[in-house]
């Protein structure tokens, strides 16, 4: 059975706080990492017969919306696993304050991530502008490169998804860690000791009386 933690260091709050920033940097991290590593979209812009200008995509690279919309959600997935493994060694720490500060966190991170991939997709692959493609009777196609997606789409509920997934891995983690551990205060500052029954589990109410067995009502 593990022992409890040692006495903490940092107060609860100040680790909370360390959590939250922590998961907020590694958002932007991961933010940046996806814009260099989601394919972009290739297509064309071409003028019609009639004068009109549309745009369409080559092959099967309208695919790429969705590549780089899953991408940017297993990559904060990940992040999420990892992130509520290491608080969990912060065994000092361990509670419901920890869960607040990785569900805050991992909301954080998740926007953080969708904030800064598409400010850096952008950067690297710029916008395009139908209407100033250099098309005319001579040349009827112009090729673009379109940023890749960070959202499988643009309704709130799609994008709270992708924002709020982190957060829901990573309180699912710690809920498993949590499960899996014998004692009640979860080894965590300051333990409770209470002998209770023998259950395999240490109990943690303290200061209260074992009841006696009584004898049956006649």
């Amino acid at each position: 059975m593990s022992l409890p933690g040692e006495q903490p260091r940092v107060s609860r709050v100040r680790a909370a706080l360390t959590v939250v920033v922590g998961l907020a940097v590694s958002g932007a991290v991961v933010g940046a990492l996806w814009a260099w590593l989601a394919p972009p979209v290739r297509g064309v812009v071409a003028l019609t017969r009639g004068g009109d200008r549309i745009r369409a995509y080559l092959g099967n690279e309208s695919d790429h919306w969705f590549t780089s919309a899953f991408l940017v959600v297993g990559m904060l997935a990940a992040m999420a696993v990892v992130a509520a493994v290491l608080v969990w060694q912060w065994r000092a720490h361990r509670g419901p304050v920890m869960v607040a500060a990785l569900a805050v966190g991992g909301t954080a991170a998740g926007a953080v991530a969708a904030g800064v991939g598409a400010l850096v997709a952008r950067w690297r692959y710029g916008v395009i502008d139908v209407a100033a493609a250099p098309v005319s009777e001579a040349q009827r196609v112009h090729y673009v490169v379109e940023a890749p997606a960070v959202f499988f789409g643009h309704s709130p509920l799609q994008i709270a998804a992708t924002v709020l997934l982190p957060a829901a891995v990573a309180a699912l983690v710690y809920l498993l860690a949590v499960t899996a551990t014998p004692r009640d205060d979860l080894c965590a500052w300051p333990p409770v000791e209470y002998p209770g029954p023998t259950t395999g589990r240490t109990q943690t109410v303290a200061d209260v009386p074992p009841v006696a067995p009584s004898s049956p009502l006649p």
